[in-house]
């Protein structure tokens, strides 16, 4: 998550003062945000040695660990929200991780890049890979292990009994609330355990 707007529509949707876990929290930024600007604490995960030293030098709390190995370090319902932000296409164990970050936190945010969108598929009906801003990288040097989309998620949410609390799409800082699957991006869903 490195676009400032998409940042900031998520920050929205956790609430203020909220005691928050960020799963892959990358340099820091969205935590020192949350922190900044909606009085949130909490914890980042992160596996990088550059990016855990940049949590560090942004004051945010994180710990180093590989997600693959789970989050058995924590109890269940330890915080308000999880975040699990352009993760989840980089994770062997999609739903296991999915089913954690619901059984850690009160509720779950997830985002990701959704391989629905226009801009990709017509790219695929072209013969190629889409490289996008969601998706950077060339099919044979990306960090992503599997692609999704928006009503793939949906799918696995209900099979995992997770209750969709809020979802939309995000493309080019704006939220897109209808046809989301088509028209954004980037997939984002704040859900609960049922």
């Amino acid at each position: 998550m490195s676009d400032r707007k998409d940042i900031e529509l998520i920050a929205e949707m956790v609430p203020k003062g909220s005691r928050v876990l960020d799963l892959g929290c990358g340099n820091g930024e969205l935590l020192a945000h949350l922190r900044d600007h909606r009085q949130c604490s909490g914890y980042g995960i992160e596996i990088s040695d550059a990016n855990v030293l940049s949590c560090t030098q942004r004051g945010v709390n994180v710990i180093q660990l590989n997600l693959e190995e789970g989050l058995s370090m924590f109890e269940d319902r330890s915080f308000d929200v999880v975040l699990q932000l352009d993760t989840l296409q980089h994770l062997r164990n999609t739903e296991r991780m999915l089913l954690e970050t619901a059984r850690v936190g009160r509720v779950g945010i997830v985002s990701f890049p959704n391989f629905a969108h226009w801009a990709n598929r017509l790219r695929i009906a072209s013969g190629r890979m889409p490289v996008t801003k969601a998706l950077p990288y060339e099919w044979y040097d990306t960090p992503n292990i599997r692609v999704g989309t928006y009503a793939d998620f949906e799918v696995l949410a209900r099979k995992s009994g997770l209750q969709i609390l809020d979802s939309f799409g995000i493309q080019n800082g704006a939220v897109r609330r209808r046809r989301p699957n088509l028209t954004a991006s980037v997939a984002v869903f704040k859900f609960e355990k049922t």
